[in-house]
């Protein structure tokens, strides 16, 4: 730009120069049809240098008036978005230290002038449900339902969090339909099979949740727990359901066609016990917990009887007392047959042995069998002895 300017200055330099060194003012004439104009090369070179150097001023004013035009123009139409903006970014600090009522307000706030509106509803969805508010909740995801979105610019997680806001709302129907919607993505989405599973169980589609089972078995960011627990409430219900629909004897038949590996499974043994237990059906639970006693080997499975609400204890009192003859200071035979005694209401027996078992050297009893002593002691009247036992459950 400087070079230019220095060469037009040279050229003009030159043409006014000119005249004066040859002694000649030179002449210039511009006709345009029968109008003319005549001047001197002075003359025109200064008219010249002057409009170049009005026009360069004009443009010079006007690229700056049009900067300035543009900045007033994006900051007037884009103050909203950066309200949002600054809403939406506080209304997550605001989640993420457990202000939900904060957090609430500013992402319900920034929705709707905000890019991220489908992310501000979700966050402000979960935010009123850790406040317990259930109409806020819901009106959140009605307007997350109104939001353009594709599961490519959300990822499923959005989807996961929305299922879980609706299961935990209360909205079967509503979750169900979403996650079946995206039924496809269950292989492949451990969390989204939990959900399934939960739903399912709400549901009480007990045997489908044991068909599921073998593929949460396989997921690796599922745990022990949690699937000990979906397979005792999918086989509680799945049995309980059998036995109020048909009879006893459809409940065995079903027992039987279970695979030998899931019939061996603690959970599922000691739930399928509860179930005759709960239903008087005798014959079938003494036939399958006599051998577990006499062998002794599944000790967490003959400890969970205690608390199964059985009638009929004889022969696995005798297989206890068995046990017990041979080792005299067994805790768990100990408990068990002062259980079983309780049971069968004889009460001196029940006392003698849990005395037995609170007198061991180290402490091998549990609440469980503090209970139970507790109510041993009251039916013979010995209420001072059985509220220091009871003071022992919250020691």
């Amino acid at each position: 730009m400087k070079r230019l300017l220095l060469l037009l200055v040279l050229f003009l330099a030159v043409v006014v120069l000119t005249p004066i060194i040859i002694g000649e003012k030179g002449y210039i004439l511009v006709a345009i049809g029968d109008f003319a104009i005549e001047s001197t090369v002075v003359a025109a070179t200064i008219m010249l240098a002057l409009c170049l150097l009005v026009l360069f001023t004009i443009i010079k004013l006007l690229r700056g008036g049009m900067q300035l035009s543009f900045a007033t123009w994006n900051k007037v139409m884009f103050a909203s978005q950066r309200r949002a903006l600054g809403n939406f970014n506080k209304g997550i600090a605001a989640y993420v230290l457990g202000d939900y009522k904060q957090a609430e307000h500013l992402l319900a706030k920034s929705a709707d002038a905000s890019s991220l509106e489908h992310v501000a509803y979700l966050v402000a969805a979960d935010a009123a449900h850790k406040q317990a508010l259930k109409p806020n909740t819901e009106h959140y995801l009605t307007l997350l339902e109104q939001c353009p979105t594709t599961l490519k610019s959300t990822g499923i997680e959005a989807v996961i969090i929305k299922i879980k806001l609706l299961i935990e709302q209360k909205n079967y129907p509503q979750a169900r339909t979403l996650i079946d919607n995206h039924h496809k993505h269950i292989g492949h989405d451990a969390r989204l099979l939990s959900l399934e599973i939960e739903l399912s169980l709400l549901e009480h589609r007990y045997p489908y949740v044991i068909k599921q089972l073998n593929s949460a078995q396989k997921q690796k960011s599922i745990n022990t727990d949690t699937l000990t627990r979906w397979q005792q409430q999918a086989f509680y219900g799945a049995f309980t359901d059998i036995v109020k629909q048909q009879d006893s004897a459809e409940l065995q038949a079903y027992w039987q066609q279970l695979p030998k590996k899931i019939k061996q499974t603690d959970t599922v043994l000691l739930t399928y016990c509860q179930v005759l237990a709960e239903n008087n059906i005798h014959q079938p639970l003494v036939k399958l917990l006599v051998p577990v006693f006499k062998k002794g080997v599944a000790v967490n499975l003959i400890k969970a009887t205690r608390t199964l609400p059985l009638n009929h204890v004889e022969p696995l009192m005798a297989a206890a007392q068995k046990h017990l003859h041979s080792q005299p200071h067994n805790a768990l035979w100990l408990s068990l047959v002062a259980h079983f005694a309780m049971i069968s209401k004889q009460w001196p027996l029940a006392e003698k042995a849990f005395n037995s078992l609170v007198s061991l050297a180290e402490p091998q009893y549990d609440k469980v069998d503090l209970l139970a002593f507790a109510q041993v002691l009251e039916q013979q009247g010995q209420i001072d002895k059985a509220n220091q036992v009871l003071k022992k459950i919250h020691s």
